[in-house]
């Protein structure tokens, strides 16, 4: 138990917390005059200049809520349960007041792990002060803590939800990255090979022929040249930040096998122009496997699709790549967060120091578009 409480107490804030959206200006100017109608309109409200001045003046607190979620939840319900007892119970009760529900919601979300331990006893001591001076039923106390611990639990969840989407998307990363790494080993292997095999060769006709020996050199130069090229790339690969020259089997002539009709799906028209003879083999597998993936994922979502369109064009600085379609954009094929194959996708194309885009077109139809170096990196 004790490991469990020191884990929460350590618990880091969630990364990237937006400091304030658009929508955080849109609820300030909705709830400021909406406060303000209510303390005008609403009969029998008790204090009523005092009400309408703290509800329009805790507003405020909503606006950093996500970069100072501690001080926020102290704030907000510190001055309310103040005021509770200097008015004697007489407290502001206003309607429009329920939005600092969002403070504790907030809390749990983008707080570290010892705010929310922190704000939550804030928050509870303000709920058993309420208890204590207001006159009411239990049952009204039972439910006020009810719907903050509501609140708390939503933002609880919604934490959790993030932090298992990070670390799903890691995953992916990390698979893509691996499985780049265990080609690498075959390219690296087939580089050592022929450096065994020529040196064997320079070494058994050195002495009847000088000029062979000295040509198996420069092979066995050029080869481990390649080879120390591709041990750098494996480096960069297992590295997070840095884009890697990988050199695995597939290549864009490849492509070619692709174009069809594959069972009952839509068929697929391939083509490919520019200059692609000098392309490095890693940016055309990453070309393969782009197109690969893109045309799977059509041939699987993409509704009443009666056609696939592959285009890939080459020119002095880099490869670029269109797959689209002109099936239903639905709710199969959400444009907002990426999924997990375009995921791998994006992290294929960063490795090569590439981009790569996917979304729906204006009328219909899904785009996938890529960039990638000609060199093979950025």
């Amino acid at each position: 138990m004790r490991t469990f409480f020191r884990s929460v107490w350590d618990e880091p804030r969630p990364p990237a917390a937006p400091v304030r959206v658009w929508r955080d200006w849109v609820l300030v100017a909705v709830l400021v005059p909406t406060a303000v109608l209510e303390g005008v309109l609403r009969p029998g409200l008790p204090l009523r200049a005092l009400s309408v001045v703290v509800t329009v003046g805790l507003v405020a607190t909503l606006l950093w809520r996500r970069t100072r979620p501690l001080l926020m939840v102290v704030v907000a319900f510190v001055v309310l349960g103040l005021l509770m007892v200097l008015t004697a119970a007489a407290i502001p009760q206003m309607y429009t007041g329920a939005y600092v529900l969002l403070l504790p919601y907030a809390l749990l979300r983008w707080g570290s792990g010892r705010e929310a331990v922190i704000g939550s006893a804030v928050l509870f001591l303000k709920t058993g002060l309420s208890a204590l001076v207001v006159v009411t039923r239990p049952s009204n106390v039972v439910l006020g803590a009810a719907v903050l611990v509501s609140a708390m639990a939503l933002g609880a969840a919604f934490r959790f939800r993030a932090g298992a989407r990070v670390r799903q998307l890691d995953q992916v990363r990390l698979l893509e990255r691996e499985r780049l790494a265990r080609e690498l080993h075959d390219t690296v292997a087939h580089h050592v090979s022929a450096i065994a095999i020529r040196a064997q060769a320079g070494l058994a006709t050195s002495a009847s022929r000088p000029d062979a020996a000295v040509e198996a050199l420069r092979v066995i130069e050029a080869e481990a040249s390649r080879t120390l090229t591709q041990m750098r790339s494996v480096v960069r690969v297992l590295r997070r930040s840095e884009p890697a020259d990988v050199a695995p089997s597939p290549c864009i002539a490849d492509l070619k096998r692709l174009a069809g009709r594959d069972g009952t799906g839509p068929p697929v028209d391939v083509e490919v122009s520019g200059d692609l003879a000098d392309v490095p083999p890693s940016v055309g597998a990453a070309i393969y496997r782009l197109v690969q993936e893109s045309v799977t994922n059509a041939r699987r979502h993409a509704r009443h699709a009666t056609r696939i369109e592959v285009r890939v064009a080459a020119d002095g600085s880099s490869v670029r790549l269109r797959v689209s379609d002109d099936g239903d954009t639905g709710l199969l094929r959400p444009a907002g967060s990426p999924g997990y194959g375009l995921i791998g996708m994006i992290e294929r194309a960063h490795l090569l120091g590439g981009t790569c885009e996917a979304g729906p077109e204006p009328g219909r139809g899904w785009t996938v578009t890529a960039v990638l170096p000609r060199a093979g990196t950025a």
